[in-house]
């Protein structure tokens, strides 16, 4: 809590001696949205000369400007340092809790989107091919867990958005084609659509995998009847 305090006490300090009014050149460079994770993004953006940033659902975020590229995010606790080389990126400055660890945010490219952002766009083909490279990327990464994306699936079946369910499902098939749970969600989904051909067919799949699935037994029998 004392760490806390003199860090805080200490950035009002200099910010107090320190314009928050940005350069041209600097904010044109630092314009921009940066990949915080794999599936998600800070954007920057200046009013006034002043920076903002927005992340989470937060809007009008105003980071304290501790000195001409680096700046203070009271919502992240971490200082965030403005590298224009080789390529425009943020760091978060080095403190004990990083343990050594450098976090580097790369700046996107204009046209560039995440993985959830190609898939509220109904971009079913980018989005998968985006999150299949994350698991080529980090095969262990959170944003790719099963059960993750299969309780995303039936959010939207719970909405009544079967669409959204099926592409959320078929992502899950291909990011994790060996379990048999993410055949069943994908079975479920089309026997709401009335597809009872593809609902059989991953029914089927699912319990290839796994004879045991009770959910797929209690389904495949519902649909050939």
């Amino acid at each position: 809590m004392k760490k806390i305090l003199y860090l805080l006490i200490t950035l009002l300090l200099l910010t107090n001696c320190t314009s928050q009014k940005n350069s041209e050149d600097f904010i044109k460079n630092a314009s921009g949205r940066y990949l915080f994770n794999a599936d998600e993004v800070i954007e920057i953006y200046f009013k006034e000369h002043i920076l903002y940033a927005k992340w989470r659902g937060n809007e009008n975020i105003k980071p304290l400007k501790v000195t001409d590229n680096s700046f203070y995010m009271k919502a992240l606790n971490e200082k965030m340092i403005f590298v224009e080389k080789p390529e425009m990126h943020i760091e978060l400055a080095p403190k004990t809790e990083h343990d050594g660890i450098i976090y580097h945010f790369r700046k996107m490219k204009i046209d560039e989107k995440t993985p959830s952002e190609y898939f509220k766009d109904k971009d079913y083909k980018k989005a998968l091919t985006a999150f299949l490279e994350i698991k080529k990327q980090d095969s262990l990464s959170p944003i790719i867990k099963e059960n993750k994306i299969n309780s995303l699936g039936y959010n939207y079946l719970r909405k009544n958005n079967i669409e959204a369910a099926l592409e959320v499902f078929k992502i899950n098939v291909a990011l994790h084609p060996e379990k048999s749970n993410v055949y069943d969600s994908l079975g479920e989904a089309y026997l709401r659509n009335k597809d009872t051909l593809n609902a059989a067919i991953n029914f089927k799949k699912a319990l290839s995998i796994n004879p045991e699935n009770r959910s797929a037994k209690r389904f495949l029998t519902k649909v050939t009847k």
